[in-house]
């Protein structure tokens, strides 16, 4: 029988008449239908275009938060680290971002995170969490793809450079503080973050979140390793770094290290700084300077 609704008894009390004189095969007339209690009682779906909360950090690892030592035996340890980071977008791209093959995302949505901010990687304790840059609204779905840029800062701490790199390195009893300026134009294109655990997937009303990595190891070696490790046979180490020092102070943008180091080992330095952006351990493809780093 059709449920009618309640406001149109007096409708329902001629139907049940007729429906007697027609020859009913019961006597006693079929009472109205009312909604049921389960029906009543069944919760509200949340529609599935309902926007959730999408966040982004920025992480430089244990070996910028605590420090390291290089491939070449040099203990480094940063006081600050900072990384000018603009356009930062987060993207869901259907087939997935090959960040090897390069080109842009496929996009079927695309949001902007952050337009432009410089953090310090080095900030918080050894136990610190990575650094928190945003959180935005964004539409549900499975962001699978993050994108951003490094230029020079317009202001702040590291106005005119794209990193600075604020620390000392020890070795042998020897204490050399440097600063490392680099203004070189990097822009990263990733695909999905590779960890221990998935990133960005954002359900509906839910919260999700998403993260650029930096491999600064990649710049000076893990003395962690062993010396044939690629982490190793590729970097440039400290002691070019080091040999620079004046009065146990190194400050130097890559104009002056270009005059100063070696062809090769600036040739290296520059080849490197592509590879510093990753999300976890994920790989992301460098457009502006060279191909994808490992």
């Amino acid at each position: 029988m059709m449920k009618l609704p309640l406001s149109h008894s007096t409708s329902l009390a001629v139907l049940t008449a007729t429906l007697l004189i027609g020859g009913c095969a019961s006597n006693t007339p079929t009472p109205p239908e009312t909604e049921s209690s389960e029906t009543s009682e069944l919760p509200t779906e949340t529609t599935s275009d309902e926007p959730g909360t999408l966040s982004v950090r920025a992480n430089g690892e244990d070996f910028v938060r605590q420090g390291f030592t290089t491939k070449d035996g040099w203990s480094v340890r940063f006081d600050n680290l900072y990384a000018h980071l603009s356009d930062v977008t987060a993207y869901q791209t259907d087939p997935p971002y090959d960040a090897f093959s390069g080109g842009e995302p496929n996009a079927k949505e695309s949001i902007v995170l952050v337009e432009s901010q410089t953090v310090d990687l080095a900030a918080g304790d050894e136990a610190a969490e990575p650094i928190l840059l945003s959180e935005v609204e964004a539409p549900a779905g499975q962001y699978n793809a993050l994108s951003w840029k490094m230029t020079p800062a317009n202001d702040g701490p590291a106005e005119g450079y794209s990193i600075v790199l604020d620390g000392t390195a020890e070795k042998d009893g020897e204490t050399i503080d440097f600063v490392l300026q680099f203004s070189e134009p990097l822009a990263f294109t990733c695909g999905e973050f590779v960890g221990d655990e998935r990133k960005g997937i954002l359900s509906s009303g839910g919260t999700a979140d998403l993260e650029a990595t930096f491999h600064f190891d990649h710049l000076f070696g893990d003395g962690d390793a062993p010396a044939d490790d690629e982490i190793n046979t590729g970097a440039l180490g400290f002691e070019p770094i080091a040999a620079l020092a004046e009065n146990g102070t190194v400050e130097a943008d890559l104009e002056t290290l270009s005059t100063r180091l070696s062809p090769e080992e600036y040739e290296t330095l520059i080849q490197l700084l592509p590879s510093l952006g990753h999300v976890g351990e994920g790989h992301c493809h460098e457009s502006m300077t060279a191909e994808p780093g490992e």
